[in-house]
């Protein structure tokens, strides 16, 4: 059984960094062929893909937030990370991880998401 788990600070500054760490279980994020991405969804939206990082280690964005996004990752404890600079109240969201197998168009597995609040 694959589980994703979102950790991180659930109130971010604004113009700071928003970090926040995806913990896999049950799969190893170098599995050939699957891709592990950032998810948001902002109050009363609709879900808005941020990026991704590949079994390989190649990472790519959205292009709307691809100047202020880095995608990481720590094999050694099977773990990715999000970083977005510069945030803004527009940033707030429930933050989810997710796998999705290359080819496929569905995430197969989420996580339960984390509250991150952009506020002074």
């Amino acid at each position: 059984q694959v589980q994703l788990q979102e950790s991180g600070p659930g109130l971010v500054n604004p113009s700071q960094t928003l970090s926040l760490t995806c913990t896999v279980s049950g799969d190893s994020i170098t599995t050939y062929n699957y891709y592990w991405s950032w998810i948001r969804q902002p109050p009363g939206k609709g879900l808005e893909w941020i990026g991704y990082i590949a079994y390989s280690g190649g990472a790519y964005y959205s292009p709307s937030l691809k100047s202020r996004t880095s995608i990481s990752r720590d094999t050694s404890k099977n773990q990715f990370t999000l970083q977005l600079s510069s945030v803004t109240p527009e940033d707030t969201a429930v933050y989810y991880c997710a796998r999705r197998v290359g080819g496929a168009t569905l995430y197969d597995y989420w996580g339960q998401g984390t509250q991150v609040t952009v506020s002074s």
